[in-house]
């Protein structure tokens, strides 16, 4: 290893009366460079030197450290009004500086970004929300066209990618729909208690519970369940494959990511939430039985009658066919936002937020419009 020479420098007084710096060594940032204090020192002890130049027959290795140096006198020589002739520089060195110096900072350029007014800002929030409707349409043409392949069997994608989604979508999902089913009929329970027992109706909890529970209930809360756990892993799962540019290798490859991806998730949440749906119900009105029989003394069995009576399989199938809903808008919605997802690593997180968001509000809304179907029809 060549040692380093140690950087330094020397002014003399040239013959025509100016101020010559005389630069030897390694100037490199690994040294230890002069300070500018020995020119500036050196300029006012100066009898009136109009001009500065340069000798560098004695410089030996440089990078930015010289021109570091260097900018810094330039910028002393023009506060004092002191001609600099660089031409004793090296011509590499010449040139950067030129390139330093060639577009100074102009004083008072910068915008002053003022806030938009309000109706701008809900024009565009307004044009926004149009867009973002459109691209859910169009996924959703696409998804359309996805299983329209699967029932001619042209779609590609692997069976056993569908088996692992299954598990994670159904057993491993049962401890937190049971949680939360069974916490949802207990609370019901309790709010239909505090209504009904100043009457002496409390077998009518067993109305309550059951009612709300299998016809409502039951899918909404299995619904937000999966999609804070399922669709923000499908999100997360697709948007990472998108920064990792595997969906542009499947598209290179002749592979629909639609197909590959989509399809598989949207198949099993759409099959599973049902019976994830009916596991719900059982565990709500198990909920409703605590609490009827441990806080309104009414017997197991009595309650059980009532929940029967009360419960009809229109209700049933009101509440299996809600969550089929929920359960394809979720996959939708999770895959959807992942397939959006941007290039970098926090465009990951967006994604899987953006996901658990839209398929909430996708749920709230299908609720409502099946609820209204359901008076219209009568049922």
């Amino acid at each position: 290893m060549i040692p380093m020479v140690t950087a330094s420098l020397r002014t003399e007084k040239g013959t025509d009366g100016s101020f010559l710096i005389i630069l030897a060594g390694d100037w490199k940032l690994g040294n230890q460079l002069p300070s500018l204090q020995t020119v500036t020192g050196e300029l006012s002890a100066s009898d009136g030197s109009q001009k500065v130049t340069f000798g560098t027959h004695e410089l030996g290795d440089w990078d930015s450290g010289l021109i570091i140096f260097l900018l810094a006198v330039i910028s002393l020589c023009a506060q004092q009004k002191i001609d600099l002739d660089r031409q004793g520089l090296p011509a590499g060195v010449n040139r950067l500086l030129t390139l330093a110096t060639a577009v100074p900072e102009q004083q008072g350029t910068q915008r002053n970004v003022s806030p938009s007014p309000l109706l701008a800002r809900i024009g565009l929030a307004a044009i926004d929300f149009w867009q973002s409707q459109l691209e859910f349409l169009a996924f959703i043409g696409e998804a359309s066209a996805s299983f329209g392949r699967l029932c001619t069997g042209r779609a590609q994608f692997r069976r056993a990618d569908v088996w692992i989604i299954l598990q994670e979508c159904s057993s491993k999902a049962l401890p937190i729909v049971s949680l939360i089913s069974l916490l949802v009929g207990l609370i019901l329970a309790f709010v239909g208690a505090i209504q009904l027992k100043p009457f002496g109706a409390q077998i009518y909890v067993a109305n309550l519970v059951g009612i709300a529970t299998v016809r409502t209930m039951g899918a909404v809360m299995t619904g937000v369940i999966i999609a804070g756990r399922t669709g923000a892993a499908f999100a997360a799962t697709i948007g990472t494959m998108r920064v990792n540019e595997e969906i542009d290798a499947l598209k290179t490859t002749g592979i629909s990511p639609m197909d590959y991806l989509v399809l598989p998730r949207m198949l099993v949440l759409a099959l599973m939430m049902p019976l994830l749906c009916l596991y719900a119900d059982l565990m709500g009105i198990l909920g409703g039985l605590l609490v009827g029989v441990f806080g309104l003394d009414l017997g197991a069995r009595e309650y059980y009658q009532q929940t029967l009576k009360s419960v009809s399989l229109t209700n049933v199938w009101i509440g299996l066919v809600s969550a089929f809903v929920y359960g394809v808008l979720v996959a939708l919605s999770g895959c959807m936002r992942g397939m959006q997802c941007g290039r970098s690593a926090s465009a990951v997180g967006d994604a899987t937020t953006s996901s658990v968001v839209t398929a909430i509000v996708c749920i709230v809304v299908a609720t409502a419009i099946i609820t209204i179907i359901c008076n219209i029809l009568r049922i």
